[in-house]
């Protein structure tokens, strides 16, 4: 097997990791003390991600890399277990999706229908785009609003147009992009591909100044009209909920726009006696998982605290 090099971003940062071709999937394997493999960009691709795990995993293992564990998930559309391996329950966010006026009447919640019709009054305006230079040239203006999001460093900001330009182009021959407008300015947008049966959203962004328009709002709405008139079965906007959060302001808002849980089965595979016991002892979870909710409130608190002071702005307190 022969192993190549790639660029991923882990935590907006772009890391080379090692990656084989195993058939038509992209196996990467990120990590120093513990290699976990996984499909490349699994949830966006189409058709079954996994087809065959045994004869996958049968290659993992003679692989010269030597990764710990191998994973992968089915899809949400695709809930029921179908392996013996062992398995967890991941979730995402998702509108199942019929008519825009069954979302807007049935799905959405009351005050939902207030931030939408408050988009409207604002003057903002939604419409599909195309993926040309102007377009890009709005996202980057967007990037560059903020340097702080959600309490800590906003990845894409101070990037170049020519990254701004890469990062939001990948699956651009199935990706529907759209624009929220205000007064001719670009002050929001929303990225959506569509796989199989379903749309995912790959990127969903507001201007910090304009957030009383509720652009993101009027974006969801949009998405879900476009779904609607394709006859697309699903919206997915992420995870519904967060590892190590039992509260976020995030999440909230999916649920006020109508999204709903949807869990899905994810494998896990040892490959390695390091792998096995990483398995039994849980060190393959997300380490937020492990802290107290109380302690990782307080710390979100400190984070937002630390960067809102650098900027010189009255601190907030984080929802999560």
């Amino acid at each position: 097997m022969n192993t190549e090099y790639t660029e991923i971003r882990i935590k907006g940062r772009n890391t080379n990791v090692p990656f084989t071709q195993i058939d038509d999937r992209k196996v990467t394997a990120p990590g120093q003390w513990l290699k976990v493999a996984s499909i490349f960009d699994e949830y966006f691709i189409e058709g079954e991600i996994v087809p065959n795990p045994s004869q996958i995993i049968a290659q993992l293992k003679a692989w010269e890399v030597k990764p710990d564990i191998f994973t992968f998930a089915q899809k949400f559309t695709d809930p029921k277990p179908r392996f013996s391996y062992r398995m967890e329950w991941e979730d995402f966010a998702v509108i199942p999706v019929t008519t825009y006026q069954n979302w807007l009447r049935k799905q959405i919640r009351k005050d939902g229908r207030v931030n939408l019709n408050r988009a409207a009054r604002e003057g903002i305006l939604v419409r599909p785009t195309g993926y040309d230079d102007q377009f890009v040239r709005g996202i980057k203006a967007l990037c560059d609003d903020t340097p702080v999001r959600q309490g800590k460093p906003f990845w894409h900001h101070g990037k170049s147009f020519d990254e701004i330009k890469k990062i939001h182009g990948t699956y651009c021959e199935r990706a529907q992009y759209i624009g929220a407008y205000f007064e001719n300015e670009l002050i929001g947008f929303l990225k959506m591909v569509y796989v199989d049966n379903f749309a995912k959203t790959m990127h969903v962004i507001g201007m910090e100044k304009y957030f009383y328009k509720r652009p993101t709002n009027a974006l969801i709405a949009k998405a879900v009209e476009i779904c609607a008139e394709k006859g697309i079965a699903y919206l997915n906007y992420g995870q519904y909920n967060f590892p190590g959060k039992k509260e976020s302001s995030l999440s909230d808002f999916k649920r006020r726009n109508g999204f709903q849980e949807f869990k899905f089965p994810r494998y896990y595979v040892p490959l390695t006696t390091k792998g096995r016991l990483a398995l039994g002892l849980g060190l393959h979870r997300d380490s937020k998982t492990l802290v107290p909710w109380v302690a990782t409130k307080f710390m979100l608190y400190l984070r937002s605290f630390y960067y809102q002071k650098r900027r010189g702005e009255a601190p907030a307190v984080v929802r999560g």
